[in-house]
């Protein structure tokens, strides 16, 4: 081997805007092109918005108003508006900012300022207007360099604020795209965790009364089994109920408006003080997981310069309330001892449901305790030898590998399609598990099913969320069948297993669809795959006067080889999305439940068989 000459030659300083670009990871995660909720050009909004709701948060404007078009996002908030005198250093010079002066900003998400920086220099076209006393100052950036700063212009009646304006760079995100479902969901979050405030996203607005009552109203699906606990103090608000319809414990956690999405120590500290609570109200010795079991619950805390584990904020490390400060663990623990035993001890009827439920837990608890023992037994035996499994090196729960965003398990039907994948995939951060044929329906079933079922057990073992997601092992859960019917009726059947038993894992946007091309179109010189009809019509046009067609009939079909461009960095994930107001139960009895006339009609309006496809390769 060869060796490198190490001089002052290999020595480099790299500027701010050089630094983000060649190491984007660092600063937003992954990046993704928008098929992911946690891709990288929603952080790019969420670090425009952070600075938005901070000045809301501070009593400072009650409106932000966002609009998106071909790719190009803005954001104008009715804040101070930033110091005309600094708006280009704010938005392009490292350690510059507002958030070191904690009178200016006691609670804010951010501190230094990095995330605006990061998205001027991850993007195309940046332009950043503040609006101050009838002024403005206006300044536009191409990747992190100024391009044009405009000259201090006169703007009598104009309110104060900041207008940010940007198209992520296309370069950086693969054909990108914004997924509106993602952002309206942001949007809500904001609009409950900061109840007063207005947005608006091309004319639609969003606003709560309510706070976080509101969203688990709009969250929920189906049942619930008394109405929701409403509670709110001085940097801290809760809300709380239990579904009839769920397995597992739900949590929306939040600090200073921030979705973290991963908990951290005020999630901990909540369900430690709800378990805590409900023992000394009842004075019974509950077990933790049958007060929790079925609970969906939100929790807000404020706290004075966050600490988090990560530049993307999903997950709180801090443990006081403030520097030097009250522990978050007491401060959640003594509002919750307080005010939720009020609670309870004025609302009897409610009281009297939520013990009702423990009493329920444990019973089914007991139950399937002896399935469950057997079933981790011969999980733990099969994981020795799994030929389903064929695991990676990298889990989500590796908190220091910023690659842990990537980790995918791939669901296959059979061992050709898997076969496939586990040859060309990652090994570092893709893992393939293998159905022996299709899954048991499990629609109407109970929780003991998970451990009857073999194939469900070492799916779940898989997985690692028997108890909930905290340990999850795989960010994506990708269900790779072939587009035929057997391959969608596997498809419905493992939705039906997700939704019924771990709804949270499709709620927060972990389980995807792999796409694969229907037909490859290729000449000598250049070859090109289609995923859909069209795509193959303008094959053949560009590749003209007459490549060869060939049509993918399912995923064993494609060799090793060529697989490889289709679970790689052009990766093609559908991700399965839930509309907010509709119930999982309502649309499990829709698609698994009785034959009903409406579904018939829905089947064969939207079938679309072989023979089509056969007919479309003859054209």
């Amino acid at each position: 081997m060869a060796k490198t000459n190490y001089t002052e030659d290999n020595i480099r300083s790299l500027d701010w805007k050089e630094h983000i670009r060649t190491r984007p990871g660092m600063y937003i995660g992954k990046l993704g092109d928008g098929s992911a909720f946690d891709d990288g050009i929603y952080v790019l909004l969420k670090e425009v918005m952070d600075n938005s709701i901070d000045e809301f948060m501070m009593g400072e404007g009650s409106r932000i108003d966002l609009a998106l078009k071909d790719g190009t996002i803005s954001i104008r908030d009715y804040g101070r508006g930033i110091p005309l005198g600094k708006v280009v250093e704010v938005v392009s010079k490292m350690n510059t900012g507002g958030k070191y002066d904690s009178e200016a900003f006691k609670k804010s998400i951010g501190l230094n300022g990095v995330g605006t920086k990061a998205v001027n220099a991850l993007s195309t076209h940046f332009k950043v207007t503040s609006f101050r006393d009838g002024q403005c100052k206006s300044a536009e950036f191409s990747k992190g360099e100024l391009t044009k700063e405009h000259k201090l212009a006169q703007t009598p009646g104009e309110k104060n604020g900041t207008l940010v304006e940007f198209t992520p760079d296309d370069s950086i995100f693969k054909k990108y795209h914004f997924v509106h479902e993602y952002i309206d969901k942001m949007l809500w979050n904001y609009a409950f965790l900061n109840t007063g405030l207005t947005l608006t996203l091309n004319g639609n607005e969003y606003k709560s009364q309510n706070g976080l009552r509101d969203l688990l109203e709009k969250n929920i699906s189906g049942e619930i089994l008394y109405p929701i606990i409403h509670l709110k103090g001085e940097d801290i608000e809760l809300a709380i109920t239990h579904s009839n319809e769920h397995f597992s414990e739900e949590y929306y956690s939040y600090v200073n408006g921030q979705y973290t999405t991963q908990g951290g120590t005020h999630l901990g500290s909540f369900r430690e003080a709800v378990v805590k609570t409900i023992r000394e109200f009842y004075k019974k010795d509950f077990e933790p997981l049958d007060v929790r079991k079925s609970i969906i619950a939100a929790v807000s805390v404020k706290v004075q310069e966050p600490v988090f584990e990560s530049q993307t904020k999903t997950k709180l490390g801090s443990h006081e309330i403030a520097p030097g400060g009250q522990s978050i663990r007491s401060f959640i623990g003594d509002f919750i001892k307080e005010q939720l035993d009020n609670f309870l001890h004025k609302n009897l009827e409610t009281a009297k449901a939520i013990e009702a439920k423990i009493i329920a837990n444990e019973r089914e608890r007991k139950e399937l305790s002896g399935i469950q023992k057997l079933a981790r037994e011969r999980a733990k035996k099969a994981s020795l030898h799994n030929k389903k499994l064929r695991d990676c090196r990298i889990h989500l729960d590796d908190i220091k590998d910023n690659r842990r965003l990537e980790t995918t398990l791939f669901i296959c039907e059979g061992d050709s399609a898997s076969g496939s994948i586990t040859k060309t995939r990652d090994v570092n951060t893709q893992a393939v598990f293998s159905l022996k044929g299709k899954p048991l329906n499990c629609f109407g079933l109970g929780k003991k099913v998970v451990y009857e079922n073999e194939e469900f057990n070492l799916l779940q073992a898989a997985l690692n969320i028997e108890d909930g997601l905290d340990e999850l092992r795989y960010n994506n859960i990708v269900i790779a069948t072939d587009a035929d019917v057997d391959g969608m009726h596997i498809r419905l059947l493992l939705l039906t297993f997700f939704l019924q038993f771990f709804p949270d894992l499709v709620k927060n946007n972990h389980v995807k669809i792999l796409q694969t091309p229907l037909f490859r179109v290729r000449n000598k010189k250049e070859t090109i795959y289609c995923y859909s009809d069209d795509d193959r019509k303008s094959a053949i046009t560009k590749l003209s006067p007459k490549p060869e067609i060939t049509r993918f009939k399912g995923l064993g079909e494609i060799s090793p080889d060529e697989f490889k461009n289709f679970i790689g960095k052009d990766i093609r994930l559908e991700p399965v999305l839930l509309d907010q107001k509709a119930s999982i139960q309502e649309l499990l009895n829709y698609y698994m439940g009785k034959n009903t006339q409406e579904r018939q009609e829905f089947i064969i309006g939207n079938l679309r068989v072989e023979k089509d496809l056969e007919e479309a390769l003859v054209k």
